[in-house]
């Protein structure tokens, strides 16, 4: 189980890397929302490891917000 927790946690910082190379920021927010769900799953994968899920459950939300806001 050590191996799977650490390839989402690596899955989820490469998502986050990649993010920040993206031109459009709707791409950039969805990337980076994606990201940070899998974050997400490697905080539970640390046996609920609440600094990293709340965080990034935050993060998701003002992704959430921008993205669905009326400009």
């Amino acid at each position: 189980m050590e191996n799977i927790t650490e390839v989402v946690g690596y899955a989820a910082s490469l998502g986050v890397l990649l993010s920040f190379l993206m031109k459009d920021l709707k791409t950039l927010r969805i990337v980076n929302s994606i990201g940070c769900l899998l974050f997400v799953l490697y905080g539970v994968m640390l046996h609920y490891s609440y600094p990293i899920i709340l965080t990034n459950v935050s993060i998701i939300g003002i992704n959430l917000y921008y993205l669905t806001r009326k400009p």
